[in-house]
């Protein structure tokens, strides 16, 4: 771990949902690096033991709490458990995600379809709602959604139906909620990992032909989102950041970015973009 001299998250306290394994995983790792104490939840009580086992033998503090994110009661009950033992919450990391069926919509079980959509959709809703009034009060925090490119083009890929439709409420989720919050000093993105290969992209046969260099390591991701609770990227608040993305050069253009509607979900017809 870095020491508190260089370290840009020192002092504070991260919650990163779906932080057992990929994705989450690297993002837990690159938090603690920063210098934050880190909350790990997933429903694998393996994986996120193993997590947060991993951050305290290299230094830092960490707990692994088990919850469904789309259970009301355990993600509050995980969020203030988390405030207990580590601290407020400064960081918010909503990556626990599902791909849904591989399935076209009239084939797909409706039960199915719609848990996709409460994974990737109200668990984020619900770990915002339990972490923002302590973020409200004390005027300081960060919200990180890990969003997908789905969620702004339509796939043939009848199996991606509630994956990007949930991804996409997502984004206007992000967007709205930051409209709210910004008055309060709490910053709300959303981020795209890019394609990376995890359990979930592995194991669709969307992405089966698509070349290695087309791929992102998850690190890239966890840089973007070390980079954006080190509050970097507050001119861009309520904004769909990718990876591949220069945040430095899209920093500098923020205030065309904000006047013209870009990096974010918007209607462009021929006068414009229609907020």
């Amino acid at each position: 771990m870095s020491d508190s001299g260089h370290s840009p998250l020192y002092g504070q306290v991260a919650l990163v949902t779906g932080g057992g394994r990929g994705i989450g995983r690297a993002i837990a790792f690159a938090l603690a690096d920063a210098g934050a104490a880190v909350a790990v939840i997933a429903r694998s009580q393996s994986e996120i033991n193993e997590t947060a086992s991993i951050i305290r033998e290299r230094g830092g503090r960490a707990v692994g709490l088990m919850a469904d994110v789309t259970d009301h009661v355990a993600v509050d009950a995980s969020a203030a458990q988390a405030a207990q033992q580590l601290g407020p919450i400064d960081v918010l990391v909503n990556n626990a995600g599902a791909s849904g069926v591989a399935l076209p919509l009239w084939e797909a079980d409706p039960k199915e379809w719609w848990r996709t959509v409460e994974i990737n959709l109200r668990g984020p809703m619900l770990f915002a709602r339990a972490v923002l009034p302590s973020m409200i009060r004390r005027r300081f925090g960060t919200i990180v959604n890990v969003g997908s490119y789905a969620g702004i083009r339509a796939s043939s890929g009848g199996g991606l139906g509630p994956y990007a439709t949930s991804k996409a409420a997502l984004i206007r989720f992000t967007d709205s909620l930051a409209a709210s919050t910004d008055e309060h000093n709490v910053r709300v993105f959303t981020i795209s990992p890019g394609l990376v290969h995890t359990a979930m992209t592995d194991t669709t046969d969307l992405f089966k032909s698509v070349p290695q260099s087309a791929w992102s390591p998850p690190q890239a991701a966890a840089t973007l989102v070390v980079r954006l609770a080190a509050r970097e990227g507050t001119l861009l608040n309520g904004r769909f950041i990718h990876v591949n993305d220069d945040l430095d050069e899209l920093l500098r253009e923020a205030p065309g970015i904000k006047a013209r509607g870009l990096y974010t979900l918007r209607l462009i017809n021929l006068a414009g973009p229609v907020e």
